[in-house]
């Protein structure tokens, strides 16, 4: 059966998944499968188990994010619970992960490969940083002063200069996150593509980019007003340099993340985003 070991990783801020994390793992345990607990209040500090087949993570899209950095490059699946309020990535509700599960070890087609990104950063020639997001890297300012300078190549090739509050650059399944409230578009969750999104950019014909999974590359150019730093889906912070190269590229691996059979992405926007369509759409 697929799914024979699994790691059941609970966000303990979550009430709800002390009891749910038992539920689960009665069930599996029941089928024949060997579980292992993990709890965590910071997500950065999830380890999962050598030899697991499957991650099932309680809580919200950061959990699955943390997880994601963890098991893309074991190919593990993750089927994320929702125990959130508001999540893209999350869609399975807690009383949805039985059918999505069967579905999976059924070989039902709901599952998703999402596109990982490398980020890093190149100082003085050497790589002093290097981790995968699936939703985006950003950089801005850290301090008071808000516009940053930095420079844009995709592919080598020299897009322009830009003073803004700073840059994201969005995967699709980020698409819907800081990229989204920044202005940028909605991409389909299976693309195969990029988003580049100035931050209140100084000049107004500075407009978010998609283009193909080229690798991008942003310098912080010299005389900033202010600190710079990157962020790594809003998890992983490091302090930039004038000089710093921060480069995107595609991930070797794509995250395979676990659907509920019930929806489609069309379907979670739609109910995300209350396009309801009527006098009352918001």
């Amino acid at each position: 059966m697929k799914g024979k070991r699994i790691t059941i990783v609970a966000n303990t801020y979550k009430r709800e998944s002390e009891t749910l994390k038992h539920e689960i793992k009665d069930y599996l345990e029941k089928r024949g499968c060997i579980c292992t607990l993990v709890d965590f209040e910071d997500t950065l500090n999830i380890s999962i188990p050598y030899g697991c087949d499957l991650v099932i993570t309680l809580g919200g899209d950061g959990t699955v994010l943390s997880a994601a950095r963890l098991v893309a490059n074991e190919g593990i699946p993750i089927l994320p619970i929702n125990l959130g309020t508001f999540g893209f990535i999350t869609e399975i509700g807690k009383s949805e992960w039985i059918e999505a599960f069967e579905a999976y070890v059924n070989g039902e087609n709901n599952v998703s490969r999402r596109l990982l990104v490398r980020v890093s950063i190149i100082r003085d020639n050497k790589k002093v940083f290097s981790s995968l997001a699936l939703n985006e890297a950003c950089i801005s300012s850290s301090g008071i002063a808000k516009v940053i300078n930095l420079s844009l190549a995709i592919d080598k090739t020299i897009a322009g200069t830009f003073r803004s509050d700073g840059m994201i650059i969005s995967t699709p399944t980020g698409s819907t996150g800081y990229s989204l409230a920044a202005g940028g578009p909605i991409l389909d969750v299976e693309m195969s593509a990029l988003i580049i999104t100035p931050v209140c950019p100084f000049t107004l014909s500075n407009r978010p980019l998609v283009t193909s999974d080229k690798t991008i590359t942003v310098t912080v150019l010299p005389h900033q007003r202010t600190s710079v730093v990157l962020s790594v889906d809003g998890q992983e912070i490091f302090s930039l340099e004038e000089g710093d190269q921060i480069t995107v590229e595609k991930a070797r691996n794509k995250l395979i993340l676990i659907s509920s059979p019930r929806r489609n992405f069309t379907e979670v926007v739609r109910e995300k985003l209350h396009w309801s369509g009527d006098m009352n759409a918001r």
